[in-house]
């Protein structure tokens, strides 16, 4: 054929636009380099076969028509869901339209509470708060009121109750004990003829001193007694000493010292036949009245 009439300058253009295609990515057309050069090698080498001082010319004007009509091919990857991000970078491609997407394709979520923001309800949710199908805070049940035990039923609920064994319908004061007398402090003994508290009453005395903490306004009078045995004088003053070493107790043990007073009344006032040993016995005791 009279194309091979002038070999080196097809030859030439068709080294160039193998060359020119190894070195872009893709196919050959998507780079305007290749398509010029392609131009070049045909349409030059077909002039050349007629007129070879032509050749150049045809072959430059070649060159930039195909240049040209690949560089207007749209080679851009597609964007099926119209959101901005191209499918091969789209992490989310079935995105809704018109939804704000980050730079992978899927949608805002602003407070990170995994409701999409086209979709919340609440878009300033704290972090970390377990949240509705909306992005709203989900609203907790109440926890359940704790069980209130009055084992005597005189309103006074046992963990505050000094005499949670009442009898009922007996009228008591605010610490739950019959109101119409003082409540002893049964089990509340001392060395003989001391002031000095037996090692087994201080588990009674604390027990006491939980439950006045838990009245704070209320005032109460520490109350010691002593049988018959010795002069009354002498009985007067031990029972007051008694009585101030519970009072100093239970101030120790987180009772206000304001709301505690104590008092003394030596042999008056008892409660068994000071003629007996156990009669003597349940004379000395220690009883707690309230005084407000």
């Amino acid at each position: 054929m009279q194309i091979l009439r002038s070999p080196r300058l097809l030859i030439s253009s068709l080294i160039l636009f193998l060359l020119g295609g190894c070195a872009t990515e893709g196919p050959w057309y998507t780079d305007w380099r290749n398509c010029a050069m392609a131009g070049a090698a045909v349409v030059g080498g077909a002039v050349a076969a007629d007129d070879k001082d032509s050749a150049l010319g045809a072959a430059a004007g070649g060159a930039i028509v195909s240049g040209l009509i690949c560089a207007a091919i749209d080679t851009t990857p597609p964007d099926s869901d119209g959101d901005g991000v191209t499918d091969d970078k789209d992490q989310c491609p079935a995105t809704p339209m018109g939804a704000k997407v980050d730079a992978v394709g899927c949608e805002l979520d602003s407070d990170g509470d995994g409701v999409v923001d086209r979709l919340d309800q609440c878009p300033n949710t704290p972090r970390g708060t377990q949240v509705d199908r909306y992005g709203c805070p989900v609203k907790k049940a109440p926890p359940p009121a704790p069980v209130v035990m009055d084992s005597d039923e005189d309103g006074v609920p046992d963990d505050r109750d000094f005499c949670p064994d009442t009898e009922k319908g007996v009228v008591v004061n605010v610490i739950g004990c019959d109101s119409t007398k003082p409540t002893l402090l049964r089990g509340v003994n001392f060395e003989y003829d001391s002031a000095e508290i037996k090692g087994e009453s201080y588990a009674i005395l604390d027990d006491a001193a939980d439950r006045l903490r838990l009245f704070p306004e209320v005032k109460v009078e520490i109350v010691g007694y002593t049988d018959s045995i010795g002069s009354e004088v002498y009985n007067q003053g031990l029972s007051e000493r008694r009585a101030e070493s519970v009072r100093y107790y239970l101030v120790s043990k987180g009772v206000k010292d304001d709301n505690i007073k104590a008092i003394g009344l030596g042999e008056q006032y008892p409660i068994a036949d000071n003629a007996t040993a156990a009669g003597r016995a349940e004379n000395r005791r220690i009883e707690i009245r309230v005084a407000n």
